[in-house]
This record gives structure tokens, sequence and C-alpha cells, in this order.
């Protein structure tokens, strides 16, 4: 007596599980090792000035005061109050190089002391090249 299954040689089944294991894991591996946003956008309402100049400068080390009179260096969060700390994430960002430009990017609605603190944090240090960046006033083609 033969014993055979049930099933006709010409039969064939697709085993997917492991396909759906394999484009889970991959899946997961892009999700963790992409970036999706770059914290380089700020939300930071410049002041308007009447001719606003479009230089850029790429080498340059950009300031971020926020309404709330907070400091930002390269994206990251200036941790402790006031000039001294200030100073001190300044040094680690820029080392002794003094002749780099600074771009102070402070928001329209910044205390005037935080900006004032960063031009006396940036001159203590020995920096010359200082630009407050705004924007074209609206009235203006």
């Amino acid at each position: 007596m033969r014993i055979t299954s049930r099933r006709n040689e010409t039969d064939f089944e697709i085993n997917v599980i492991s396909l759906i294991d394999v484009l889970l894991t991959l899946l997961m591996f892009f999700v963790l090792t992409t970036t999706f946003v770059q914290h380089t956008q700020l939300k930071v309402s410049l002041p308007e000035a009447s001719q606003a100049t479009t230089q850029q400068d790429s080498d340059a080390l950009v300031i971020v005061i926020d309404r709330s009179g907070r400091y930002y260096i390269d994206n990251q969060v200036i941790e402790g109050d006031g000039e001294v700390a200030l100073q001190r994430a300044i040094q680690q960002a820029v080392g002794n190089n003094r002749q780099r430009k600074v771009i102070i990017r402070a928001d329209a609605k910044t205390p005037n002391q935080a900006v004032i603190t960063a031009m006396d944090a940036l001159g203590r240090l020995g920096f010359t090249h200082l630009a407050l960046a705004t924007t074209s006033d609206r009235g203006t083609p």
C-alpha cells in the first residue's frame, strides 16, 4: 500500500513568512538610521531691515537666539545661563580661530539683552567679524 500526500505534484506553495521577516528587519534598519528632520531649521522670525544683503558664508559660526533668550550653537542648546556658558560653548565650537565670521540669528521678539550678551561674549573672546541676520523689509521691492 502506497501512502501519498493528497497534493498534486504540480501544486506548489510559496512561504512568505521569511520574506516578511526580512522586509520588516530592513524597514526597521532604515527607519532607525535615517535622519528625518534637520534641526537647522529653528523657528526664528528675523527682524526686518530696509536693505538685506544676501551674502552667505558656509564657514561662519551661527549663533541662534530664540524668543525666550536661549542660545544655540550648531543646533545644540547652550546649557547654563549667562555669558560664561556662552563663551565656553563658542570656544568648544570654534577653537582658536578668532578670524572666523560669526552670524547672530536672533528672533525679532528676543530681548535686546540676549543679543548684547552674545556680542559681549564674542568681543571678549576676540572675534572681529560679526553679522546680524535680518530679513528684507516687506515694504521694499
